[in-house]
């Protein structure tokens, strides 16, 4: 294909031979798009010509300046053509690039069932619709293309500071390189990479704040002759070049929620050259059991019950498992109880009710001496890892109850590395006890909490399972082992579980509250990784029983 096109969607095509159509062709021919087709002209003669539709055909890339078009068989005449295709070849690598983006844009136009990226990746619909749900897309863009919410981010200092430090620390990378920006929002992290001496930035941006990005760029004249602003998803736009560098704050609660990281990866694959350098590269999520009478007090309220700690039976003598008492203790816990309510009996809502609060994650910080146990931590490198293996993320759990107390959930927060060509590595992490960031923290309360003596084993299991409204059903379980004589035995003495929605959590922000420290623990001493030893396939058999 010759760099001067006849028209719009007109191709000069150097050469061509056919699949499976009797003559082959060496000399020029015109490829043309028109609303529904595209039309090879074998020559000047218009009744010589090859027509694929659009809807049915797809493209394909057999080299870097050579691709086949293949046309899948029609309802109508299933017969006669079943499958026919056309290898083209194109002057050089750039006018294929051009070529195959023309391909991409005229079959969205025609809302096609499949697109194709120019590596020849087939994706059904684009990678990004297949997974999430329209009405979730439509929220989340329309959240994040507001300079409102944009504002709350950049005002994170600790967000915001870590980057421009970690991208400042590393200028050495920077320098003279291709930079893509995954997400980029207002691009200020564009204009980072711009003052660290970037050749070129791309700012990708999906919502409407792709508008606001080009005008912050555009007032910065020193920097703007070195960014561009594509809107577009990072799945289905077309980049003239390869990157040195991807750089992208996908980071939602928990690390995964929002599930960007997914496009972060696909970023990777489709534009990040080989052994080239992300900003951030690894990823961590750190958990650890927590006891915290005043949230699971709390939480219970709404409903009407909640666990007395002080004793095994009450004054009716009612008990629960052995362990556990129901009290009734407040006029707002009464709701769920009534039984004549404007003359309707609503006891029978109760016990969803009493799970439905439960099954919110709470987000807040909170005091670290809360945590009865060392955190474990699944890492998740961005460098190397799978945008399949985000979909479902099972982490085996194992503690050493470091007091005795009750166990009310499980605490969760993350940090990101920055592992440039520089002697420093720069951390941003979101962990209870340092400053807090807009991710805060999250934890997991169980409707039943369980008693731990200290030096008692706690086991467990954490399942993240990837949905459509572009979050994660988190599945929780955790039992406290046999303690004492016959502990080797392993037998368990205690099992809760819960189930959470991370795409709708409870956001409680008061302040951390002060604690008396159990034991002389510092939180330093709590926070610290343990090593995480995989359950044999038996134990997690018989813990999920």
């Amino acid at each position: 294909m010759e760099n001067n096109m006849l028209d719009d969607q007109d191709f000069l095509v150097a050469s061509i031979s056919q699949l499976s159509i009797s003559s082959n062709s060496s000399q020029p021919v015109v490829a043309r798009f028109r609303p529904e087709w595209l039309q090879f002209d074998l020559d000047s003669d218009s009744n010589n010509l090859v027509r694929f539709e659009l809807r049915n055909s797809k493209l394909f890339k057999l080299g870097p300046s050579q691709s086949v078009c293949v046309s899948e068989a029609s309802e109508v005449n299933k017969e006669k053509n079943y499958s026919r295709g056309i290898t083209i070849q194109f002057i050089n690598e750039e006018e294929s690039r051009a070529f195959h983006c023309a391909f991409e844009q005229r079959k969205k136009d025609v809302t096609v069932q499949g697109s194709f990226l120019p590596n020849g990746t087939v994706l059904s619909k684009s990678k990004f619709e297949d997974k999430i749900e329209a009405s979730s897309a439509k929220m989340y863009f329309h959240y994040y293309g507001q300079l409102l919410h944009q504002q709350n981010m950049m005002q994170d200092y600790v967000r915001t500071g870590t980057y421009y430090a970690a991208v400042m620390e590393n200028r050495a990378d920077f320098v003279d390189r291709v930079v893509v920006d995954v997400g980029a929002g207002t691009g200020i992290l564009s204009l980072f990479a711009a003052q660290a001496g970037a050749k070129h930035v791309y700012a990708v941006e999906a919502s409407d704040m792709a508008g606001y990005a080009h005008k912050l760029v555009a007032g910065n004249p020193l920097l703007s002759q070195k960014i561009t602003v594509v809107k577009g998803k990072v799945e289905e736009v077309e980049l003239p070049e390869k990157a040195d560098i991807l750089i992208s704050e996908p980071m939602g609660t928990l690390l995964i929620n929002e599930r960007m990281l997914e496009s972060y990866i696909i970023a990777r694959d489709r534009f990040l050259i080989p052994n080239g350098k992300m900003f951030p590269g690894l990823g961590r999520i750190h958990m650890a059991p927590f006891s915290d009478e005043y949230l699971y007090t709390e939480i219970a309220n709404k409903v009407g019950y909640y666990y007395c700690s002080r004793c095994c039976k009450c004054p009716t003598g009612k008990t629960r498992d052995g362990y556990l008492i129901l009290f009734l203790i407040s006029t707002q816990a009464l709701f769920w109880q009534q039984q004549n309510y404007y003359g309707v009996n609503l006891t029978p809502l109760h016990s969803a009710a009493f799970q439905g609060y439960f099954s919110q994650p709470v987000v807040d910080a909170f005091d670290p001496r809360l945590l009865v146990a060392l955190a474990v931590s699944h890492e998740i490198n961005f460098m190397s890892s799978k945008e399949e293996e985000l979909y479902e993320i099972d982490i085996p759990l194992r503690f050493i109850a470091s007091v005795g107390t009750r166990i009310h959930g499980l605490a969760c927060w993350f940090d990101v590395l920055f592992d440039g060509s520089s002697t420093v590595q720069r951390w941003l992490t979101t962990a209870p006890g340092a400053p807090t960031t807009h991710w805060y923290q999250l934890r997991c309360v169980l409707s039943q909490p369980i008693y731990v003596m200290p030096g008692q084993e706690i086991t467990g299991r954490l399942r993240m399972v990837a949905h459509k409204a572009q979050s994660y059903t988190l599945e929780l379980i955790l039992s406290a082992k046999m303690w004492g004589p016959g502990a080797e035995q392993g037998g368990i003495l205690q099992t809760s579980s819960g189930k959470f929605d991370l795409k709708e959590p409870y956001y409680r922000m008061s302040q951390p509250q002060a604690y008396p420290m159990a034991q002389e623990q510092t939180p330093q001493q709590l926070l610290q990784t343990q090593d995480l030893q995989t359950l044999s396939q038996d134990e997690g058999s018989d813990l999920l029983q």
